[in-house]
């Protein structure tokens, strides 16, 4: 700690010896040069010099203070990111994954999307939301949601007691907020899954857009039943039971993703038909999550035409478990699709 405080005052010193030189050497060259003194063509032609290389030499300074605060801002947010969205595994408990987000706002490394992925002795465990906002004036909110998910998924055996234990943080965070502040009132999407040893998968949908299904050559969005309400602005209901997505059998992969995807326009108002992007990108076999990201990522910038105007995060997971010899298979549940 003393030798960041000392790093940190040395970086000040330094940082206004130079313009406190630059000012010094202008006003001395004013008051005691005999040359500055006359008022000949020359004189006044040798004194503008002089004024213009201490100016020249002020405007680099500041562009160098500037950039050096741009790049600690920029390793700060790194930070922040690793932190928050830390990067997950190639393979949790047999399951492949893969997963990226873009920040809507220019410059900015963490925005209002939030992921995780944790094997617990419950099954492997999901998360995936939105905050109303985005950019930095989100990070609070993504902070107390992931921070409570990452606990409560070891703590809690039922999965709806993980999602009211992610209503409470996030109304502990609000809360905690000044009343006026326009965060005070943020809202959150969530998709909360449970994928069981066995493939199966159940989840809760608080306002979120529904997964997709990749099955063979198949990309298919997976519903069942009325979602709940965002998280923030209304409570749960006081009995909540999972709703249950089928199998997730091996080869077969689930995406997920936030509203920022779909939601995407062209220069026409044309939004991203992600279906076809999907049901082209699961052409190739077997189906690679990396594969599915890198599709996706390629054909959303080049259809948006540059940055999007909302945060986007996207998820891949892939059974790659070795399947159960057939006289040890129970009957799976079919798929519902929409």
């Amino acid at each position: 700690m003393i030798r960041i405080k000392a790093g940190v005052r040395r970086r000040r010193v330094l940082s206004l010896a130079l313009p406190t030189a630059w000012g010094a050497t202008a006003i001395t060259y004013k008051l005691a040069c005999p040359l500055a003194q006359q008022e000949g063509l020359g004189a006044r032609i040798v004194t503008s010099a002089v004024f213009f290389a201490v100016g020249t030499g002020l405007i680099f300074h500041v562009r160098w203070a500037l950039l050096r605060e741009l790049r600690l801002a920029r390793q700060v947010a790194g930070a922040a990111q690793s932190v928050l969205l830390r990067p997950l595994p190639q393979r949790i408990d047999g399951l492949r994954v893969a997963a990226a987000q873009l920040s809507a706002d220019r410059g900015a490394v963490v925005g209002g999307d939030l992921y995780e992925v944790i094997a617990t002795e419950h099954g492997v465990r999901v998360v995936m939301g939105d905050v109303r906002g985005h950019g930095i004036g989100a990070i609070g909110t993504v902070a107390a949601v992931l921070g409570s998910f990452r606990e409560a998924v070891h703590d809690e055996a039922e999965l709806g007691s993980v999602l009211r234990r992610l209503e409470r943080a996030l109304a502990r965070h609000l809360g905690e907020l000044d009343p006026d502040s326009p965060v005070a009132e943020e809202f959150v999407t969530v998709l909360l899954l449970e994928i069981g040893g066995d493939g199966e998968v159940r989840a809760f949908n608080c306002g979120h857009p529904a997964p997709y299904l990749l099955s063979g050559d198949r990309a298919d969005v997976l519903t069942s039943g009325e979602p709940l309400p965002p998280l923030g602005p209304f409570p749960l209901p006081a009995e909540l039971s999972a709703e249950h997505y089928g199998q997730l059998l091996p080869g077969e992969s689930l995406l997920l993703h936030t509203d920022g995807v779909e939601d995407a326009r062209d220069a026409n108002g044309r939004f991203f038909p992600l279906p076809a992007v999907l049901a082209e990108a699961v052409r190739t076999q077997p189906i690679s999550p990396q594969a599915v990201l890198r599709a996706i990522f390629t054909r959303l910038l080049r259809h948006t035409g540059g940055p999007p105007t909302d945060d986007v995060a996207v998820l891949v997971l892939r059974n790659d478990r070795r399947p159960v010899p057939t006289r040890q298979q129970e009957p799976s549940v079919a798929h519902q699709v929409t």
